[in-house]
């Protein structure tokens, strides 16, 4: 079932991508070079709103699958998780949508990724305990509330759990956002990310088979969208999928049983250079939303690379350390977390060795 469910949301999102470029072209909903031209180098406009695809697609298999298969509801995956997972991406793709035609401004463009990760702790999905790699567990389900029932269903606020699982989910949503530089980039990381996730999900210490569907859903959906955006890139995924898909990739992390350094080992690399380059605005005295070239994948741009090189060196950097998540154990993911630092300071190293090389202009 898996494997069906990649392929009929890969197909289905090649499918629906130009439908949506060509509805965004109509509306002018473009990203123009002319507005940022020192980081927008693809010289022509580009329709936005591109995330609409991998979403439709995977929101309408995954509602096929679970309306008519028992393979997805019936285990600890209900109904009302599936609906939050619906109405979060809703969420997003609404915000997406405006930001992208009317530039939000970045406070408001964070009202919507707050309000999806509500909606996700609301329906029951959050981190009640996150594994000490060194053994035992921290519990982070000790005040909880009862706010309503649906029949037999509560809905429950609790505290700590549902704090640490929002705030996961704007780290992993702003991770995507940002890293979301170069054609094909984080399509490509969550097609990595869902396969990897689904594999862990499908392993004797998570065996969840339904979590694997849906990580497979995304990892489709988000590959039939790479065919129209692998470079040069005939549409961009816009706020909307670039927000959708790391908050899909921490979502997915929490329903894996709080995987959470599997997400670390997928999302590690960008996620330190989003570390790295906020740190740097605020010391240059720059706000941390400012935009500029400071990021990893433009810095291996100005060294030298392709495009293409620079995107497919970052894709063998995610699949590597993510791949690792699937034969370590406890600390042994806390050693590959140091690896992944060690990666990226080199990289780092050799990017400022390269830029001391290149002659002055």
């Amino acid at each position: 079932m898996p494997f069906l469910v990649f392929v009929l949301t890969f197909a289905l999102a090649a499918l629906l991508t130009p439908a949506v470029r060509w509805w965004a072209s109509r509306r002018n909903i473009v990203d123009a070079p002319s507005t940022d031209p020192a980081r927008k180098r693809h010289g022509r406009s580009v329709p936005l709103l591109g995330g609409i695809a991998p979403f439709l697609a995977f929101t309408l298999v995954a509602w096929g699958v679970a309306l008519t298969t028992d393979q997805l509801f019936g285990g600890f995956l209900m109904p009302k998780h599936l609906l939050g997972i619906t109405l979060a991406g809703l969420v997003l793709m609404v915000g997406g949508f405006l930001d992208d035609r009317k530039h939000l401004r970045p406070s408001r463009q964070l009202l919507f990724p707050i309000a999806a990760a509500l909606v996700i702790v609301a329906c029951g999905i959050g981190i009640p305990y996150i594994t000490n790699p060194f053994g035992g567990t921290w519990q982070l389900n000790n005040i909880v509330w009862t706010v309503f029932s649906v029949g037999d269903t509560p809905y429950r606020v609790i505290l700590f759990a549902d704090l640490f699982a929002v705030l996961w989910l704007l780290a992993t949503t702003y991770t995507t956002k940002i890293l979301d530089g170069l054609d094909g980039l984080v399509a490509g990381i969550t097609t990595i990310g869902g396969i990897i996730i689904a594999t862990v999900s499908l392993g004797q210490e998570v065996s969840q088979p339904e979590t694997a569907i849906l990580a497979m859903a995304l990892a489709g959906a988000a590959l039939g969208f790479l065919m129209w955006n692998w470079h040069p890139a005939k549409i961009f995924l816009g706020e909307g999928g670039s927000t959708w898909t790391g908050f899909m990739l921490g979502t997915l992390a929490i329903l894996a049983g709080g995987k959470i350094a599997t997400a670390l080992l997928i999302l590690g690399l960008p996620a330190l250079d989003v570390g790295w380059t906020i740190a740097r605005r605020l010391f240059g005295h720059q706000k941390a939303t400012h935009a500029d070239r400071g990021h990893l994948h433009f810095r291996l741009l100005d060294v030298g690379l392709s495009h293409r090189q620079a995107v497919l060196l970052l894709y063998t950097v995610v699949a590597v350390f993510g791949s690792i998540t699937l034969v370590t154990r406890g600390e042994q993911k806390v050693l590959a977390l140091a690896g992944l630092g060690f990666v990226m300071l080199l990289l780092a190293t050799a990017v400022i060795l390269a830029y001391k090389k290149k002659p002055a202009s």
